[in-house]
């Protein structure tokens, strides 16, 4: 089993930064991928910032240029840095952590972002 924490969550002027924080613990040698997932109000949750454990990173093609997804394994973390907000990055933001063998999913409980204009 893996536990995932967020934190790092705000409100913030557009054009401001945030970084957002996902502590891990549990089982997690074989986590594969880590990832930054959002949810706004009356939308479907959306891909942000995927990483593997090889250190491969793919984009939502709305934060490519903005958004900085890395990961910390001596500290069981990943990042999300998030720069020149805008009010439509306002979401909650949820990690996650996929084990391909077998394949599982684990998620956070959440952290709202809400970038004023």
């Amino acid at each position: 089993q893996v536990q995932l924490v967020e934190s790092g969550g705000g409100l913030v002027q557009a054009g401001g930064s945030l970084r957002l924080s996902c502590a891990a613990s549990g089982s997690i040698a074989s986590i594969n991928v880590m990832g930054w997932y959002r949810q706004a109000p009356g939308k479907q949750r959306e891909m942000v910032a995927l990483i593997s454990s090889r250190g491969s990173t793919n984009y939502a093609d709305s934060v490519k240029g903005r958004f900085t997804i890395s990961r910390d394994d001596a500290k069981n973390t990943a990042y999300l840095q998030m720069n020149s907000l805008k009010p439509e990055d306002t979401a909650v933001y949820y990690c996650n952590a996929v084990r391909v063998l077998p394949l599982t999913n684990y998620w956070g409980q959440g952290t709202q972002v809400t970038v004023s204009s």
